[in-house]
Parts: structure tokens; C-alpha cells; sequence
């Protein structure tokens, strides 16, 4: 199943940073459903990224969930970013410039 269409998937990786933003027009059984992934891949891998959300009351097009991890030396975080995407049936990131 890919959800591509339904949820853009915008991995950012920098010098001990990586984040993942899973952009959605408003639903809140997306939300639902994003939130319930990060929470089963959390408690599989042990990790604890900051989790926070941005909701556009403008445009119904920019709802996010933003997952990231500061200072990840060791990048730990890709096992559960991996996991997120997977548990979502999300099989590719956008192509961002």
C-alpha cells in the first residue's frame, strides 16, 4: 500500500539533526493514524524524538506532524524514522530542492 498521495513524506538531514515532516490535508483520522505510528515506533526502538504539530487555519493543505532529533551523533533516530514510514505504508520521501 502506498500512501504517498495521501501523506508527503520531507526527510532533512544535517550535522547531528534529522527530522521528518509528514505533510496532510486536514484529517483527523490521519492524524490519528501518524500519531499511533510515532507512538508503536518509539516504544519498539526506546528512542524519544521531539514530536510537535503545525496546523494552517489558512489553508487545508498545511497540516504536518514533525518528528525530529537534535544532537543525534550516532544517528539512532533512521530506525525510527524508518519505522514511521513503513508502519504508514509510506514507501518514498518527496524530492525537495
Amino acid at each position: 500500500m502506498n500512501r504517498c498521495d495521501e501523506i508527503k513524506a520531507h526527510i532533512r538531514m544535517e550535522e547531528r539533526y534529522q527530522g521528518l515532516s509528514l505533510v496532510f490535508e486536514h484529517s483527523d483520522t490521519i492524524k490519528a493514524e501518524i500519531l499511533k505510528a510515532v507512538d508503536e515506533a518509539k516504544e519498539e526502538t526506546g528512542l524519544k524524538p521531539f514530536v510537535f504539530e503545525k496546523i494552517s487555519n489558512d489553508r487545508t493543505d498545511i497540516h504536518a506532524i514533525y518528528i525530529e532529533f537534535r544532537d543525534d551523533i550516532h544517528r539512532e533516530g533512521g530506525e525510527l524514522l524508518t519505522k514511521v514510514l513503513k508502519k504508514l505504508g509510506i514507501d518514498h520521501c518527496e524530492k525537495d530542492v
